[in-house]
C-alpha cells in the first residue's frame, strides 16, 4: 500500500487534550487534507454520526475485520472498545490525491508512523498537566469516576511517548497550539 507520493498526517493526544479541536482548524486551513474516519465499537456520543465521525460498528464486525486484515492500526483502548484505521479509509483518501489526517491515539499513530515512516508527520497534543487534563475530562460530563481514572491513567501513560512523534504542541492555549500546528502541517504538506 505504500506509495512514496502518498502522506499520511497523524494529530495523537491523550484523551481530553484537544486533539479533535486541533483536527478540525487544520482541515478548515488545508483543503488537501481529509479526514480519516477511523472505525469504533463504542455508541456515538450526541452529534455524532455514523461515517462522519465514526464508522461505529459491532465488537463481532471489527474483530472479522481484525481476522481479515482490514486494518492498518487497531487497538482495543478501553475494555470491550475497539477503535481502528481501515487500510481502504486510508486508500480512498489518497485514490482523490488527498492526505489523509488520523485522529488517532498514541499506541496507533505510533504503529502507523513505523509502517510509512518516509511519509509520514506525526504531531503529539500534549495537556499543560494532568490535572488539567482531569478537569477539561470532568467537563465533558461523560465520564463515570472509575473512566475517569482509567482516561487520566492512561493520559499519564500516554505523555510518556510524546518524544516518539515528529513534533509536540502543548495545549496551554487553544489558539496558540491551533497556529502552531497549522504552521507544521503547512510545511510539511508543501515539502
Amino acid at each position: 500500500m505504500e506509495q512514496q507520493n502518498n502522506k499520511l498526517l497523524i494529530i495523537t493526544a491523550p484523551s481530553g487534550a484537544g486533539k479533535t479541536s486541533v483536527t478540525k482548524h487544520l482541515m478548515q486551513c488545508f483543503p488537501q487534507l481529509a479526514f480519516s474516519i477511523s472505525a469504533a465499537t463504542r455508541q456515538p456520543r450526541a452529534n455524532e454520526k455514523d461515517g462522519v465521525d465514526y464508522h461505529f460498528i459491532t465488537v463481532e464486525d471489527f474483530q472479522q475485520r481484525i481476522r481479515n486484515d482490514e486494518f492498518i492500526e487497531w487497538e482495543m483502548v478501553y475494555e470491550g472498545k475497539y477503535y481502528g484505521t481501515l487500510k481502504s479509509e486510508i486508500q480512498r483518501i489518497w485514490n482523490k490525491h488527498q492526505t489523509p489526517i488520523l485522529d488517532i491515539d498514541v499506541k496507533g499513530a505510533i504503529h502507523v508512523q513505523g509502517l510509512y515512516p518516509t511519509q509520514t508527520l506525526s504531531v503529539f497534543i500534549e495537556p499543560p498537566s494532568v490535572e488539567e487534563l482531569r478537569r477539561r475530562l470532568e467537563s465533558r460530563g461523560t465520564e463515570t469516576a472509575e473512566t475517569l481514572e482509567a482516561r487520566v491513567n492512561k493520559a499519564a501513560y500516554e505523555i510518556s511517548f510524546k518524544q516518539s512523534f515528529t513534533k509536540v504542541i502543548v495545549n496551554d492555549d487553544l489558539h496558540k497550539a491551533c497556529k502552531e500546528a497549522e504552521e507544521v502541517v503547512g510545511a510539511f504538506l508543501a515539502s
